[in-house]
């Protein structure tokens, strides 16, 4: 194994606390958001801070996995994970929808990128059994 790069990120206080990456780039306020997930717009929690990671380490994936089929451009794509945080009798957990927006192939196509993107990029191997996670490819109506 060859590491890339490490970085790293320091919470005080937990949920009602504050997170900030060692080179300052990241330095939020942390709150819990209310029953609709809203917070007061200046702070963020975990799973907003999960879900920008794994939007963003999906859409890499994509980029990858679009050059192995030969597809030059994906044109604006995108990628959106809706992270949800939940309870049940045996405790907290959080599952997962990346909902993906490939305006420039069809849906045969569309479903291979994604299903390839999701066995390579590094958010899905560490949720893999871990959580569900719900793979859809957005398509015009």
């Amino acid at each position: 194994m060859k590491t890339i790069f490490q970085t790293s990120a320091t919470n005080s206080g937990g949920r009602e606390g504050h997170v900030k990456s060692d080179d300052g780039a990241i330095d939020l306020g942390i709150k819990m958001p209310n029953s609709k997930g809203e917070t007061d717009g200046k702070s963020t929690n975990p799973e907003q801070l999960f879900a920008a990671a794994y939007s963003t380490c999906f859409a890499g994936a994509l980029q990858a996995v679009a050059k192995e089929h030969k597809v030059d451009d994906l044109g604006d794509f995108s990628v959106t994970a809706v992270v949800g945080f939940n309870k049940d009798e045996e405790g907290f957990f959080i599952d997962a929808t990346l909902d993906c927006w490939l305006p420039t192939v069809d849906k045969e196509t569309g479903e291979k990128l994604i299903n390839a993107a999701h066995e390579i990029c590094p958010y899905s191997k560490a949720t893999r059994d871990n959580i569900t996670v719900e793979l859809n490819l957005m398509v015009e109506a």
